[in-house]
């Protein structure tokens, strides 16, 4: 199994994570899953993957990989990303959305 880093260790990967308000799971998985067809087809996207806790259904985590830095600016500025943080944030994230960029060192 690889993933993308294996081939280019020059991409920027990000991870970010946020937790459901309590009943706002499904809403707050729809909301995610709406981000995932657009950002792919952005530039410099190589993979930005969702995954929901299995121990616990309420945790949300996207896996990203951008080509550079100016591409991950340029998607934190697209529209339907500020619109949908923006929803999730006030109505359906319990507490802080968490971003981590990481660059690949092993």
């Amino acid at each position: 199994m690889t993933t993308p880093t294996d081939t280019n260790r020059d991409l920027l990967t990000v991870i970010a994570s946020m937790r459901a308000k309590p009943g706002k799971e499904d809403e707050l998985r729809a909301a995610l899953e709406s981000l995932v067809e657009p950002t792919k087809t952005e530039p410099g996207n190589v993979n930005y993957d969702l995954y929901q806790g299995v121990q616990d259904p309420a945790v949300f985590y996207f896996y990203e990989n951008w080509e550079s830095a100016e591409f991950l600016q340029q998607h934190s500025k697209s529209p339907i990303l500020r619109e949908t943080t923006a929803r999730a944030a006030t109505e359906l994230v319990d507490g802080e959305i968490t971003i981590v960029t990481l660059g690949r060192i092993a």
